[in-house]
């Protein structure tokens, strides 16, 4: 996978939280791996463990993006985390700039945060836990998809809840 950035797109919950929003609330995060015919989906909260979610495979735009906003509103997510994906030199291509206006319209729509996360190789890590004679197979039903939209999910979950490390034991002389 590549570096663990964090992009944000600002949305007004953020410049004037509502009540209720302070730094422990609970957290139900909704990742997501946009494409243009598959939106791969986990989901993820405070205990840091993404898992993935069925991927919203519709062939009609319209329809994806209803099923998208049901699964966020019945989720009741607080915070939307979607794949950034970035060219291998931190600029913003094409597929980058698609995601960028998928996630201001996404955020807008539901009047939520919004974390871009660099998902470089997400995909490729994704494909490559699936045998490759059923990877075409695999690939039009969405799992790659939702797999890899778990990574993305995965790495924002390890940045803003870090595991926590064992305390060293107590020396044998009892300090």
């Amino acid at each position: 996978m590549g570096r663990s950035t964090r992009l944000r797109i600002a949305s007004a919950n953020e410049i004037a939280p509502p009540q209720g929003r302070g730094p422990n609330r609970p957290v139900r995060c909704l990742g997501i791996d946009y494409g243009t015919r598959r939106i791969g989906l986990s989901y993820g909260d405070e205990l840091g463990v993404a898992t993935p979610l069925p991927a919203l495979t519709e062939a009609d735009e319209a329809r994806r993006w209803a099923a998208l906003l049901e699964v966020a509103r019945g989720r009741r997510v607080t915070d939307l985390v979607v794949g950034h994906p970035l060219n291998m030199d931190d600029t913003a291509g094409p597929k980058a700039k698609e995601a960028e206006a998928f996630a201001a319209r996404l955020g807008a729509e539901l009047g939520l945060p919004v974390h871009l996360v660099d998902e470089r190789l997400t995909s490729q890590e994704a494909e490559s836990t699936i045998a490759k004679a059923r990877r075409r197979d695999v690939r039009a039903s969405g799992i790659v998809d939702s797999r890899a939209a778990t990574l993305i999910l995965q790495d924002f979950l390890n940045q803003r809840f870090p595991p926590e490390m064992p305390s060293a034991p107590d020396d044998d002389d009892g300090r």
